[in-house]
This record gives structure tokens, sequence and C-alpha cells, in this order.
């Protein structure tokens, strides 16, 4: 019995990640969807207790949690604002490049 619910987790875990692959945004969707499809069948008789079943289904979930990213309906306010900036340096913080291209500004100011 334990199996069978396994078994069926694991068919419904192959149909969401079918469906999520379907509304992934991208030129290679269709390579994408095929090559989920050729990895449950290659792995059709792999025991899901086993450690390489277990990492299988771990890389299928981990798959699933990456093609939900750009669904809309997992995030319907999911929007890309370039204007901030995402890694701001603390204040005072200079670096060599910096320095130099500063340096640089300054000699040709004086010219």
């Amino acid at each position: 019995m334990a199996s069978q619910v396994v078994k069926k987790d694991i068919l419904h875990l192959y149909r969401r990640l079918l469906r999520a692959c379907e509304t992934f945004p991208s030129k290679n969707r269709g390579k994408i969807y095929q090559s989920i499809r050729e990895d449950f069948r290659e792995n059709v008789d792999l025991d899901p207790d086993s450690p390489e079943g277990k990492k299988q289904i771990h890389i299928a979930y981990k798959g699933l949690s990456q093609l939900h990213q750009f669904d809309a309906r997992s995030n319907p306010n999911f929007a890309v604002n370039l204007e901030q900036n995402p890694f701001p340096k603390p204040d005072g913080y200079v670096d060599r490049r910096t320095e130099s291209a500063e340096r640089m500004l300054e000699r040709n100011q004086d010219k």
C-alpha cells in the first residue's frame, strides 16, 4: 500500500513538472519538456526508497521549484526594477578601480 501511495505521488510530481514547463518563458521549453519525460522514463523502475531514488526525487522537486519561480500564478506581483542597485556598497567603500578612475578624471580636468 505504501509503495502505491509513493508511486501516485511521483506520478503527480511528474504531471506538475510538465504543467509548469508549459508556462516556462524560454525558447528551450520544448527541450526542457522532453528532458523531463526522458528522465522519468529512464527512472521508472527506480526504487523511491533507495538513495538514488531519493536523490532523483529531490532533483525533481528542486526543478519544480525553479520552474515555479517564473510562473505568474505563484507570484502575481513579480516585477523587475533595474533602477535599484541590488548590491549597494557601504558608505566609505573605496576600491582600487574607483581610486584610479577618480585620479584619471582629476588629471583630465586639470588639463
